[in-house]
């Protein structure tokens, strides 16, 4: 696989007409141009290009970037994700024969920077988009609220671009309606009680040589909500360690087309796996609470009953993701001496600008 990296900005749309470059066109012009013509000639031949593209979300060192790594055979450290990263890679169909492109996008920051979503998720791709959902299982508090915050806002932003395409396209947004249905048979019977995400969805559970010493209870709980949550999504479910294979083999189903597991693990003393499709209410069970705690619980939906019962054993933790967020001018990899010296600089005048005001104020005060 030929793998490459690029900035944080839109990958190529597909549009057709790839044109000469001008003076003014930039790198990225010219980069995009040429993909263009790219696919172009493998089309010139009959053969389609297959293009997908994955955002990746999460918790913060999660090990979003390593599972990124190993789908593209990088042997690199990984390096702490600064806002909203891409990468691409190529798989060859065959000798003399076009590469399928996957796009890759990581956002960093856990939920501190969501308006980011929007950037990579466009009308143009909506069709070819899936989400890698990495959830750290080292972190059980952190679990729903990351989750819950990261879906809600890719889903409303996803929900507004099948809207505003219903208006132009209704044939495209019906499709996308429909496929959301693909992976869960017509006769299964949580057809009616659950809520599909509307573009692919995979949840991987990370960090699991650290989650599988933790109290068998403990297992169970996350598991069982986990196994839940997927489920009413109409998503796939792995957990993973160091060894990223079984998640490195739903990921490149969704980027490359590669053939769809049937394998499943549903043992909590074992590794998930579980594909989209492949599990049931009946066979994830109840709650984990006693019939009289969850008499007590005022839950509107089978999601918000799930959500109390978790949070309860597993209290979100006061402090914001916002506060958590390291300063990237600090960081030595983004030193530059012209600008960490005007900075510097700046940072001196205001501080000066904080005292003289500190200052005039309590004459204020006293003359007062």
């Amino acid at each position: 696989m030929v793998t490459g990296a690029g900035p944080a900005v839109r990958p190529p749309t597909g549009r057709s007409g790839a044109a000469m470059p001008k003076p003014s066109d930039t790198l990225w012009d010219i980069s995009k141009a040429e993909v263009e013509k790219k696919k172009l000639e493998g089309n010139g031949d009959g053969m389609e290009v297959w293009e997908k593209s994955l955002l990746f979300m999460g918790n913060k060192n999660g090990g979003k970037t390593t599972i990124i790594l190993r789908c593209l055979d990088r042997e690199e450290i990984p390096k702490p994700t600064l806002a909203l990263e891409y990468a691409f890679g190529r798989r060859a169909k065959g000798h003399n024969q076009p590469k399928d492109i996957a796009h890759f996008w990581e956002l960093g920051g856990g939920t501190s920077l969501l308006d980011l979503i929007r950037v990579p998720i466009t009308s143009e791709n909506i069709r070819s988009f899936a989400i890698i959902l990495v959830l750290d299982l080292s972190k059980p508090n952190e679990l729903w609220p990351t989750m819950d915050s990261l879906l809600q806002v890719t889903r409303n932003h996803v929900d507004k671009i099948i809207t505003e395409l219903g208006k132009t396209n209704s044939k495209v947004a019906n499709e996308i309606k429909q496929r959301m249905w693909n992976n869960i048979p017509k006769d299964h019977p949580d057809h009616e009680l659950i809520d599909p995400f509307p573009i692919p969805l995979v949840i991987i559970g990370s960090k699991y040589d650290i989650f599988q010493e933790f109290d068998p209870e403990v297992r169970k709980i996350m598991c069982k909500t986990l196994r839940f949550i997927s489920h009413y999504y109409g998503a796939s479910l792995v957990f993973t360690s160091k060894t990223e294979a079984k998640a490195r083999g739903l990921i490149n189903q969704l980027a490359f087309g590669f053939d769809r597991s049937k394998f499943i693990s549903v043992d909590q003393n074992k590794p998930l796996f579980i594909p989209a499709g492949l599990d049931s209410l009946n066979q994830i069970g109840p709650p984990p609470a006693s019939d009289s705690d969850i008499g007590k619980l005022h839950a509107h939906t089978p999601l918000d009953l799930w959500k109390k019962i978790y949070v309860k054993t597993f209290p979100p933790k006061s402090t914001s993701d916002l506060k958590d967020v390291s300063d990237p001018a600090q960081d030595p990899q983004y030193a530059e001496y012209e600008v960490d010296a005007m900075r510097a600089q700046k940072n001196q005048e205001l501080e000066q600008y904080k005292k003289n005001a500190a200052k005039s104020w309590k004459e204020m005060e006293f003359e007062s």
